[in-house]
């Protein structure tokens, strides 16, 4: 059946790309490996550049032509044809070259030419069949002239840097704002459920996120905890969440079931002050299922905020007390232009000829904020062009949602209104588990991998990666989880119901399939329907049922990625069995997947590009040498080393180094002198590695840091002392990092607490470029402190847990001139000495365990952009200290020599402060 509303396929723009792009490395880095074929390479790559600007012509025009829709359907399937037929070639060749002189010339007697040589002619059959394509739909340009005269066009130019809004920045929920927050921090001394209820659409979520954030909530209760509870849910994840936010959990209570969980959490609240948000709660035998894990507290102030669409669950919920029951009204017009305005131009101005459709699309919203963010979305397209806002205003009807079968309507509607560029990043969010917090720096590793971000010159991909999900955040398509201290997104998620609509249409076009508990019997029948899917996710099934039959080999599957929630411990005999059915992969997310050694046959799937394995292994063979295409490894191991016997520079096109242990590469100094000399000049031919993170002080020889020219993010992990030896008679290896022009993240953490660190290098040992340091226990002198205070570009400075050690610390003046953020943890300090000249830049202040610490210095106060200050089980004495600083910037602000936008928190409450050993 067709659907109400057709979108333009993702497929083809997205592959064709990464089709030539895997076409050029192969040619650049392999080209042994299709040199008998190469004649046929050329020609298809010239072919797919021409299909490449035909495709771009098509996409101006409307996606609901029928003409448009077939040329789609064949460009898709030619497409896919040919990245089938070039990578099976690939992989017979990469085969053949690993054997033996003796198997080989046996195996050429036997159907060696009928294999590579009708690869080989078939990768000429696809070429050709591109060129009839496009010979076809060239002669049909008089239908496209035609087209555009008598269809509305969406003329999408390129997307432009988009500018960041203010999360904070809401518009029209003040006055709701201020009786919630009323009816959290008034009322009785004991547990009471206030409720936000409203329809699909009205902001209940962003209330609650409004007045969670409130410095009078942040003031009252410092035990808090924002959940998710949504429609599908599991009860013990949503208690870990829980507890993750009230207190410092460990392996141990991940172990407990329902039932101990949810006695462990009541009795981490009885007795104090908290808050907990149960965000979306959809029926009320949900509410019934949380509600006796939170203690009555007699005389203590405990809240419970409730959102849902479902009065009855408020009812439910608070059976007592109805006027704890807000219901979220529609917002006034003023507000609506306002919140308009504010997603188009990101300020509080429309241009004079715009007002008039302003005032009609906000009327036609009736109030409704979705409906106004969405067309703020399709607006954004052409913000000032007035033949648009008239085409939107005129469309309103087709963005309100009254109910979720509208919400789908209106999130088809979004989809469609999305540069191409961004839909297939988009549907991409669908193969993660709902409710799932996203880390960023995985989901651009699997961006790049996948193929699904466009190359722009002077721009890396993951830096693209990250500006197109700032995209979609802007489009209200993704929600953000948490940012980094630098303000980049740190995680991400998507509403159920916009995950459950990637899902669906990720199906319609064969993007990715999900294999569920509802699912799984179909997967594991005598047939299953697998060989149309590039992708396959398993989200919250056990693996083992699955592969325990042998998955049927997946011709078309490109990605097999598992999202669960708790690790599972995989049989040895099990593993083999995904290389086996999907030789064609180019993503392996197993991480939930616990294997017991590092499995070899993994090692033969070619084409990967994303490798990401847990397990108890300590070793990684050199067989990983294989992998020539990879260019993201992720390994977690519960071992405290790793050894990765590969010399992985030899990979043209390795990017990223991810372990949590200690990490040592191969000795380049073993090498001859000429050998170690061909390897630093493919190495420095090839210049891609981004990121090692965590390697051994031992691999950090001068030859590795040649090999990195590009690193940007460094992590070193153990015995730290060699780095720091600056007397020695053989120099310190902390001095080649200054060659390291592009490193930005330093990660220093030594693994021997008893050996304290002499002294740091001079600042002319540290690399220019240098935006963001963390130490964790280098336990140096705060004297040293000045020495980081000399970079010229630090931003982010983190002191981890005994980083630095003395009672007093005299900030020097001139030092931390850009400094944005400091992290201070667990250390001995008592006296603390600065003012707003030692930290003119400085946001924000965080204070981690420092039990010993009489004071802030008040002279921060001065610091005209500070932000907030955050303290963790802190002396009483520095909790008087910040709310004297506190007091000051009110003053300040009420003087208007400062903004008012200042936060201060302190966990856990002052009269039960202390540091957990």
């Amino acid at each position: 059946m067709k659907k109400e509303t057709e979108t333009m396929s993702v497929i083809p723009d997205a592959a064709v790309s990464f089709l030539l792009d895997n076409l050029t490395q192969v040619l650049s880095y392999n080209y042994h490996l299709v040199a008998n074929v190469k004649d046929n390479i050329l020609k298809l790559q010239q072919e797919l550049k021409t299909l490449q600007g035909l495709m771009n012509d098509f996409t101006k025009y409307d996606h609901d032509s029928e003409f448009i829709r077939q040329t789609v359907k064949e460009m898709k399937e030619v497409i896919l044809e040919a990245e089938d037929t070039v990578d099976t070639y690939l992989l017979q060749a990469a085969v053949d070259s690993k054997r033996n002189w003796v198997v080989k010339t046996f195996y050429k007697l036997k159907d060696y030419p009928f294999l590579l040589r009708s690869s080989g002619k078939k990768i000429e059959d696809v070429g050709v069949k591109i060129g009839k394509i496009m010979d076809e739909k060239l002669k049909s340009r008089i239908d496209l002239l035609q087209l555009e005269a008598n269809i509305n066009l969406d003329r999408r130019g390129k997307s432009s840097e988009m500018p960041k809004v203010e999360e904070e920045h809401v518009i029209g929920f003040d006055g709701a704002a201020e009786r919630v927050v009323r009816l959290l921090t008034g009322g009785v001394e004991h547990l009471e459920t206030i409720s936000i209820v409203g329809m699909l659409g009205l902001g209940k979520t962003t209330l609650a996120k409004m007045v969670y954030k409130d410095p009078d909530v942040d003031y009252e209760y410092m035990i808090r905890a924002f959940v998710y509870i949504s429609r599908e849910y599991d009860k013990k994840e949503v208690l870990l969440k829980i507890l993750n936010s009230v207190t410092q959990s460990d392996s141990e209570v991940t172990k407990m079931d329902e039932a101990e969980l949810e006695e462990y959490l009541k009795k981490q609240l009885e007795g104090k002050h908290y808050l907990i948000v149960l965000d979306d709660v959809w029926e009320t035998k949900d509410w019934d299922k949380f509600k006796d894990a939170f203690p009555y507290n007699e005389n203590k102030r405990c809240r419970v905020l409730v959102t849902t669409r479902n009065e009855s669950v408020a009812r439910h919920a608070n059976r007592i007390n109805n006027d704890a029951i807000y219901k979220l009204e529609f917002l006034p017009l003023e507000d609506s232009r306002k919140l308009l305005r504010w997603r188009v131009f990101h300020k509080d101005e429309c241009p004079e000829e715009l007002q008039s459709y302003e005032v009609e699309i906000a009327n036609k919203c009736a109030g409704l904020p979705l409906a106004l963010v969405v067309i703020a979305g399709v607006i954004f397209n052409h913000p000032k062009r007035a033949d648009w806002w008239k085409h939107v205003a005129n469309s309103v009807k087709d963005y309100i949602v009254m109910d979720a079968a509208q919400a789908i309507k209106v999130i088809e509607l979004m989809y469609k209104h999305l540069p191409n560029h961004l839909k297939p990043c988009f549907l991409y969010l669908g193969v993660f588990r709902e409710d799932f917090e996203i880390p960023v720096w995985k989901l651009v590793r699997l961006w790049v991998s996948e193929g699904l971000i466009r190359q722009a010159e002077s721009f890396n991909l993951e830096d693209i990666a990250e500006q197109y999900l700032e995209e979609l955040v802007c489009r209200n398509l993704v929600m953000v989880g948490q940012r980094r201290s630098n303000d980049r997104i740190k995680t991400c998620h998507v509403h159920d119901t916009l995950r459950e609509f990637c899902k669906k249409e990720a199906k319609e076009e064969n993007f990715f399939q999900e294999i569920n508990k509802d699912n799984l019997p179909s997967f594991l029948s005598e047939n299953p329907t697998i060989d149309q899917y590039r992708r396959l996710c398993i989200n919250n099934v056990n693996v083992s049922d699955y592969l325990s039959r042998g998955p049927p080999p997946g011709k078309c599957v490109r990605s097999f990625l598992a999202c669960h929630k708790e690790e599972t411990q995989l049989e040895a005999k099990l593993s083999s069995f995904i290389p086996k059915a999907f030789k064609l992969l180019r993503v392996l997310e197993v991480q939930p997947f616990l294997f017991d050694r590092s499995p070899p046959d993994m090692c033969g799937l070619v084409l990967l590009k994303y490798i990401a394995i847990s397990g108890t292994f300590s070793i990684l063979p050199p067989a990983i040498l294989n992998l020539w295409n990879l260019q993201t490894l992720i390994v977690n191991t519960t071992s405290r080393s790793l050894q990765i016997k590969a010399e992985v520079w030899k990979m043209p096109q390795f990017r990223h180094l991810h372990t949590n242990a200690s990490t040592s590469l191969p000795s380049l100094a073993t090498n001859s002198r000429q050998k170690r000399q061909k390897i630093m000049d493919d190495a420095l031919s090839y210049k891609n590695v981004q990121t090692l993170c965590t390697i051994s002080p031992e691999s950090c020889e001068k030859e590795v840091f040649d090999w990195t020219p590009k690193l940007k993010k460094l992590g070193i992990y153990g015995s730290l002392s060699r780095l720091f030896e600056v007397s020695s008679a053989e120099p310190s290896l902390f001095k080649y990092l200054s060659k390291l022009e592009s490193l930005e993240n330093l990660k220093l953490m030594n693994d021997d607490v008893s050996s304290k660190l002499s002294a740091l290098p001079p600042s002319r040992s540290f690399p220019r470029q240098l935006t963001k340091i963390t130490l964790l226990n280098t336990l140096l002198d705060w004297k040293y402190m000045s020495t980081l205070g000399e970079l010229d570009n630090l931003e982010v400075l983190k002191l981890k847990e005994h980083a630095f050690q003395g009672q007093v610390w005299k900030t020097g003046r001139g030092g931390f001139l850009r400094l944005k953020h400091l992290h201070i943890g667990r250390t001995d300090l008592v006296s603390w000495e600065a003012s707003r000249d030692y930290f003119p830049e400085l946001r924000s202040l965080e204070l981690n365990c420092c039990d010993k610490l009489q004071a802030i210095p008040h002279g921060l106060a001065d610091i005209p952009c500070l932000q907030s200050v955050i303290l963790h089980c802190t002396n009483p004495l520095v909790a008087s200290s910040a709310r004297r600083l506190q007091v000051l910037r009110l003053e300040q602000a009420n003087r208007g020599n400062r903004s008012n936008k200042f936060k201060l928190s302190v966990y856990p409450p002052e009269h039960s402060s202390g540091c957990p050993v």
